[in-house]
Parts: structure tokens; C-alpha cells; sequence
């Protein structure tokens, strides 16, 4: 049982963490503006209050299967080769991705796996969405989907009822990716 709520507490933490990195980037970026920093603090308490008081986890721990999180990539790659190769745009790109996994389920509508399966599927069309600057081939959408996957996976039970969730695991994963392969660049 202490397993579980130091995983639920590590996830938490390491998602609010690269909220407030990326809410801090956003800042470093602007500079001038003191205003952008005071919002910037009042967000960060605001996501730190919901995160730790907000009724928005499970009492018990529970994780999602691996043969759901195995289609995140399969979202991703989709929806990347939407994007840049027949240039649909992002937008379209995910969208279209993601009307079609909503039918997934139709297939066997008795099915729980394939009830699970378009969130999945979903959630990789967000990656799929980076641009070439951020994510620049196929490897890194491949990675970031793995990363994705591993916080999705550890994750089912947290956060529920919270609009946003696969696109903020999204962008853990994107972003864990982009420091793996700053750190490669940079000491390799």
C-alpha cells in the first residue's frame, strides 16, 4: 500500500513540476512583463492547491493495461504523418485521428478493451501534433509515445474527472523526451 501512494505522490509531483517548468519557460521568454510572473505564481499555488486538495484521485491505486497504452504510439505516428507528410495541419491532424479511434469501439460494442482503446489512441495524437522543431522524426514521437505510455499506465487513477489529462500526458511525455535528447546533444 505505501508503494501506491508514493507512486500517486511521485506522479503528482513530477506533472506539477513540468507545469510549472513550462509555466516558468513561458515567463523566460517575456522577460519585460512582471505581470506574466505574478500570474505565474498564482497559477502555480492554485495547481499545487488542486492537486493536493481537490477530490480528483481514486482512493485506490490502479493502473491502466499494457495492451491499452501499446495503441498511444500507434495515435502518435498517425497522427504525425497526418501533420507533416500529407500536411493536414495539427489541428486536423488529431482531430481526424481522433474521430476515428471514437469508433473503435463500435467494432464489438460488448468489448471493454475496445472501450478504453480511443482515449488511448487519443492521447497519441497529441504527440503527433509537435511541430518538426520540437519533435523532429519518428524516434522521437516513438520515445515520447513510450514516455506517454509509462505515465498513462501508472497513472489511471489520478486525476480523474480532470479535463486536459491526456494532453498534459502528452506533453510530459513530449517534454521528458526533449530533455533526454538535450541531454544527448549536449554530453554525447
Amino acid at each position: 500500500m505505501k508503494k501506491h501512494k508514493l507512486l500517486r505522490k511521485a506522479s503528482i509531483m513530477f506533472l506539477l513540476s513540468i507545469q510549472i517548468i513550462f509555466l516558468f519557460s513561458i515567463f523566460r521568454e517575456n522577460l519585460q512583463s512582471m505581470g506574466i510572473l505574478i500570474s505565474i505564481a498564482i497559477i502555480s499555488i492554485l495547481i499545487l492547491a488542486a492537486y493536493t486538495s481537490g477530490k480528483i484521485h481514486h482512493h485506490e491505486h490502479q493502473y491502466e493495461h499494457i495492451l491499452v497504452v501499446i495503441w498511444i504510439p500507434i495515435g502518435a505516428v498517425t497522427s504525425f504523418y497526418l501533420n507533416h507528410y500529407l500536411e493536414m495541419g495539427p489541428v486536423i491532424s488529431a482531430s481526424a485521428v481522433g474521430l476515428v479511434a471514437s469508433f473503435t469501439p463500435n467494432f464489438k460494442k460488448l468489448s471493454t478493451y475496445l472501450q478504453k482503446l480511443p482515449s488511448a489512441i487519443y492521447c497519441g495524437a497529441f504527440i503527433g501534433m509537435s511541430s518538426t522543431s520540437v519533435a523532429p522524426n519518428l524516434v522521437f514521437v516513438l520515445t515520447a509515445s513510450f514516455f506517454t505510455a509509462v505515465l498513462i499506465l501508472v497513472s489511471k487513477s489520478l486525476f480523474s474527472g480532470v479535463g486536459g489529462k491526456l494532453g498534459t500526458l502528452a506533453f510530459a511525455g513530449v517534454v521528458t523526451t526533449s530533455f533526454i535528447y538535450y541531454l544527448i546533444s549536449r554530453y554525447a
